[in-house]
């Protein structure tokens, strides 16, 4: 017989101590980080300052702190902070010291992932390009050059950190640092550089003297006292045990989606299985989950990596907008709740595992004074019925039952009683009437425009240097009679190509984020003196992520003239080229109001072939407090900028499988805007209507002011509340 306890969901104030400003000591065992002498299992979430607004900060974390979150994990970002070397940046999104602040200030745990290298979907995995250019550097092995750069930028964060009294040894709420991040997945192609640098980190991080413990995720060799830790979505099945029995089992990221890119269609993981796996991961003793992502924001301006789209993992229990996304929140606050509730046994009574049935089996906590605490898990796709302590109980499909006092249910991962809630957009202003709009056409530059020259075809990034998405290549070339029906041939690994010919658009095409590598094929018009061709490469975000990143290649690999009736072919591998790095409205930054007398502006004249277009308008602030973003879903591929802040790429013409965008709405941040005349800067590379853009409000369906559930007993048999309140 299935007994349930109903609750009302608290928030546990284990992380309480963060803000009464003493120094703590933080240490660790087999079982869980230890805080000032007591054990804790800690529930932790990932909010990412860059990826949303200071303004947006303080609701992001009273909102986890509401679902029961103890610890707000964030990774710093070097190419961020650090754009030039020496010349720093912690401005605006970037102001790291106020993020943490915002943490501490709200009774919060830090867990700050310093990296350098961070991967996380996020332009060159967080490295500086400029890292590129420094003589003999190979990344993240034993490499004197970059280990130079990568400890002066640890120290930097180190020292600021320390500056600022953030770590909880020094009374701040930092109580965890990483060093490097999923290393152990390149570490072989080093060779035995790779061993030596995990060594060479975990001592470098180590002889910082931060006074908490520091990690290394996904990295089963790290040196003690380093702790390896889980990655991924099942760790409570995958993770084979952190790297000495000494050391608590910690899940660093437990993803509550997936990342999403252009092309590709939404990861959907649901508010149960979440919730199965992080029960599966305590009763296996882990004592520390945090969610990757809890509010994934958004991958402002050009900061994203190859093809991810600008919204990030929207599926989160805060899904972009910073809005609670029902029943993820809920569902996760309530089994937050539960285990807190049992923390008592679950920290100090002994673990064992006995089987009920071929596909279940049960965790039990028991504790010498008499607490107890179980974890009945059914694996089976249907209801089970098994007998536990001569007690029967029913086992919904999939789920894992967690009893107070190894008698009572409290939680069924399976049984959600969180309401659903939808997204609601309203149009609040439609941009269709054609004489607000102006536009200015691109520069399609010639050869004999060009200042670098080169006799090879070069390498997009290296020309770049993350300064533009966009890197012109251009040749002339006068045929001879015999070439007929003539075929232009490019291919490439860069992520698209736009192709001009005597500055004729004929077309674009591009590769995706599967399949690296793409090819361009048209028909051209030559006539019999010079021809001027000229190709755009584009790049929608740096790689993020694997060996060798420094020796990466993009741009265009081969480029010929197929003179068809003739079976003739030009190659121009070998050939005098010309570049130009950017476009014209990049170069005089006309997305600013101050630049926009920097080009001639003229009144819209809509075609749905019109290439590297830009175009503006002006819009007053939407009434109220719901945040905003825009629909694009008439446009092509370009950017945005709202009074000249970048709000991201956009890709609408990419679809994915099911002929739909991967994405149409753009969130345009309250911050961005002001009271009235916002101007707003639409590059669009082909094709797209203007007139068809509108400005939406966004809210959610079903959010009570206060959320409440049944309430948990105060104290159960075996089984007591643990720094537990009520919130009215």
């Amino acid at each position: 017989m299935l007994h349930w306890v109903y609750w009302v969901v608290v928030v546990v104030a284990v992380a309480g101590e963060a803000s009464r400003g003493g120094a703590q000591v933080i240490t660790y065992d087999g079982r869980s980080l230890i805080i000032d002498g007591h054990r804790k299992i800690l529930f932790s979430g990932s909010i990412h300052y860059p990826r949303s607004t200071p303004q947006m900060w303080p609701s992001l974390i009273a909102k986890a702190k509401e679902g029961g979150v103890d610890v707000i994990q964030t990774y710093v970002f070097w190419n961020r902070h650090e754009p030039q070397p020496g010349q720093y940046d912690f401005s605006g999104r970037y102001d790291l010291v106020k993020f943490i602040k915002e943490i501490q200030a709200q009774g919060l745990y830090a867990c700050l992932r310093i990296g350098p290298f961070i991967e996380s979907e996020w332009s060159y995995g967080g490295l500086p390009f400029w890292l590129h250019d420094v003589p003999g550097i190979v990344y993240r092995t034993d490499n004197e050059p970059f280990k130079f750069y990568m400890q002066n930028f640890t120290t930097k964060i180190v020292n600021l950190m320390k500056s600022e009294g953030l770590y909880a040894s020094q009374g701040g709420p930092i109580i965890l640092s990483q060093i490097e991040n999923e290393y152990q997945n390149i570490e072989a192609a080093f060779n035995e550089k790779g061993p030596s640098y995990v060594q060479w980190a975990a001592k470098m991080a180590v002889d910082l003297q931060t006074g908490v413990p520091w990690v290394m995720c996904k990295q089963s060799d790290a040196p003690d006292p380093v702790i390896n830790t889980c990655n991924g979505m099942r760790c409570g099945r995958t993770f084979t045990g952190p790297n000495s029995p000494n050391m608590p089992s910690m899940w660093t990221e437990n993803w509550t989606s997936f990342y999403e890119v252009f092309g590709g269609e939404t990861y959907l993981r649901s508010a149960e299985d979440i919730a199965f796996h992080v029960a599966l991961f305590i009763a296996r003793n882990g004592s520390y989950v945090n969610y990757y992502m809890y509010h994934g924001g958004t991958n402002f301006g050009r900061t994203s990596s190859e093809y991810i789209k600008t919204s990030y993992y929207d599926q989160a229990p805060l899904d972009e907008y910073g809005l609670v996304r029902q029943p993820k929140w809920g569902h996760l606050k309530e089994l937050h709740a539960a285990i807190a509730f049992c923390s008592k046994p679950l920290l100090n009574g002994v673990q064992s595992n006995t089987s009920l049935g071929e596909l279940q089996e049960a965790y039990v906590f028991q504790e010498e004074t008499g607490g107890c605490a179980a974890f009945l898990i059914n694996n089976d796709e249907g209801i089970s019925t098994v007998v536990f302590q001569n007690v029967s109980f029913e086992l919904l499909p999939k789920s894992i039952s967690i009893l107070s006092d190894c008698k009572n249910v409290i939680f069924n991962t399976a049984k959600v009683n969180a309401g659903y809630n939808e997204r609601i957009t309203i149009s609040s202003q439609s941009f269709d009437a054609i004489d607000r709009w102006e536009e200015f056409k691109d520069a399609i530059p010639t050869f004999l425009d060009t200042s670098l020259k080169s006799d090879e075809i070069l390498e997009h990034m290296n020309m770049t240097k993350d300064e533009s998405d966009y890197l012109w290549y251009t040749f002339r070339f006068q045929p001879n009679s015999s070439c007929t029906k003539p075929i232009l041939h490019i291919e490439s690994l860069a992520h698209a190509v736009h192709a001009f010919v005597n500055n004729i658009y004929l077309g674009t095409t591009h590769g995706s984020h599967g399949i690296k590598g793409f090819f361009f094929r048209s028909p051209i018009l030559l006539n019999n003196e010079l021809n001027n061709i000229s190709i755009l490469s584009v790049m929608a975000g740096l790689p993020d992520s694997g060996a060798f990143l420094e020796s990466r290649f993009a741009g265009l690999t081969r480029v010929e003239i197929q003179c068809t009736e003739k079976e003739e072919i030009y190659d121009f591998a070998d050939y005098t080229w010309g570049y130009q790095v950017g476009l014209l409205g990049e170069k005089l930054q006309i997305y600013k109001e101050e630049n926009l007398g920097n080009v001639e502006w003229r009144k819209t004249e809509i075609s749905s072939d019109q290439p590297l277009t830009w175009y503006k308008i002006v819009f007053n602030t939407p009434l109220g407090n719901d945040p905003v973003a825009l629909n694009l879903s008439s446009m092509g591929k370009g950017e945005a900028w709202i009074n000249g802040q970048s709000i991201g790429r956009y890709w609408v013409s990419f679809h994915n499988t099911k002929g739909d965008p991967s994405q149409t709405l753009y969130h345009v941040p309250r911050a961005f805007l002001e009271t009235s005349e916002n101007l707003l800067v639409l590059l669009e590379e082909a094709g797209g209507d203007p007139l068809l853009v509108s400005l939406q409000t966004i809210s959610r369906t079903g959010l009570p002011e206060h959320v409440s559930y049944h309430h948990l007993p105060q104290e159960n048999k075996g089984c007591k509340v643990n720094n537990m309140h009520a919130q009215s």
